[in-house]
């Protein structure tokens, strides 16, 4: 981790988080970027564009050991101040905090304690959005879908909690401006789940790129096959489990959540098939087999004279043939459709092209809700 190799070499750091959008932006509310004193820089608060003027706030900051909150108005047309031509249309909070390794509570704890375990987790991050010149809190309170509580709020902690459990139930993030008779205060609440973890029912040379890239993209990787030449450690990336098993015993190795898909490409018919009438079985939002539709179907028809009969609700989360038509030929082609498809598939999205769109993210997600805070 970027962050754990500097802190081996004694740097400075802060972390860079989006907090607020209003209108358009390359990154959404949430995303994080780690900034050394060197200039070092892991991860992304937009396309390019405000990184370096983020990079000097963040010297700044970890200078004054003092969280800031940064404005960056791409609506106006003056982008000259940010020394780029940004044409975002959009204003960007970004809450710049640093890292006080001493604490175990700073905002790299937080996020560590969110991959500590695979769950949903709620982040609250306060801010003072109305005057910077006020405390800015930064990331306080981490509440775990197993009802832990990691940290505390400075302010309104009952309040937050209340809050953080109605996005950990809807699993939507909100923004909430919590306004007292002493002060305004606006909270980020970030509803986290875990990233997808894709198992990839086969071990060919043709599911190398699909690991490769699926590793890219910061999902959890298994790879299983029968066949211990290819399901080896070796072929793949570090970070992917590789499992040698019979198609009888895969699922015992495997702990399937709400963000678990399965792919199955063993191009072994009867490997895939007794996979399929396993799968089926299980509450999956997405399953994809490699292969034509008619394979799907000869598998369906003789899983019937078996006895295994296929909803047409579980039906309707296999994808076979695999990934979205994009005129896909290599391994790598196949893969990104394979990828764009799962994606499409958790963010419940009608493919057509961006072009075809008014707005590509949704206001809504970034209303501030305003509530009001009475003594008591």
């Amino acid at each position: 981790m970027a962050y754990d190799e500097a802190e081996q070499l004694g740097k400075q750091t802060a972390l860079a988080t989006v907090v607020h959008v209003e209108g358009s932006s390359y990154r959404r509310p949430g995303a994080r970027m780690l900034i050394t004193e060197d200039g070092q820089l892991t991860g992304m608060i937009s396309g390019g564009c405000l990184e370096g003027d983020a990079l000097r706030k963040a010297l700044l900051v970890m200078i004054e050991k003092k969280s800031k909150l940064v404005t960056y108005d791409t609506m106006d047309d003056d982008d000259a101040k940010f020394g780029v031509g940004l044409g975002c249309n959009g204003i960007i909070q970004v809450l710049i905090e640093p890292i006080n390794s001493d604490d175990p509570h700073n905002p790299i704890g937080f996020l560590k304690a969110i991959n500590e375990k695979r769950q949903k987790t709620v982040l609250v991050t306060l801010f003072a959005l109305e005057n910077k010149k006020d405390p800015q809190y930064g990331t306080c309170l981490l509440l775990k879908e197993d009802k832990a509580i990691i940290g505390s709020a400075p302010v309104l902690q009952d309040v937050l909690i209340a809050d953080a459990n109605d996005a950990l139930l809807n699993e939507v993030s909100s923004f909430k401006n919590y306004v007292s008779d002493d002060y305004t205060i606006t909270a980020f609440i970030e509803a986290i789940t875990p990233p997808v973890a894709l198992v990839v029912i086969g071990a060919g040379n043709d599911v190398i790129p699909l690991v490769r890239m699926a590793h890219i993209l910061g999902w959890e990787v298994t790879v299983t096959d029968g066949r211990p030449d290819l399901a080896n450690k070796e072929r793949f990336s570090s970070s992917c489990q590789v499992l040698v098993s019979n198609p009888e015993s895969v699922l015992e190795k495997i702990n399937i959540d709400q963000q678990t898909v399965f792919v199955l490409m063993t191009h072994n018919y009867n490997y895939d098939k007794a996979l399929l009438s396993q799968l089926v079985k299980k509450d999956l939002r997405y399953l994809g087999m490699l292969g034509p539709k008619k394979k799907l179907q000869r598998m369906l028809d003789e899983l019937k004279e078996e006895g295994v009969v296929v909803t047409e609700q579980q039906l309707s989360v296999v994808h076979s043939p695999v990934g979205l038509d994009i005129g896909a030929e290599t391994a790598e082609e196949i893969a990104v459709s394979i990828l764009a498809e799962i994606k499409a598939a958790f963010a419940g999205r009608n493919l057509q092209p961006l072009r075809n769109k008014e707005v590509i993210h949704p206001r809504t997600s970034t209303v501030i809700e305003e509530v009001k805070i009475s003594k008591t």
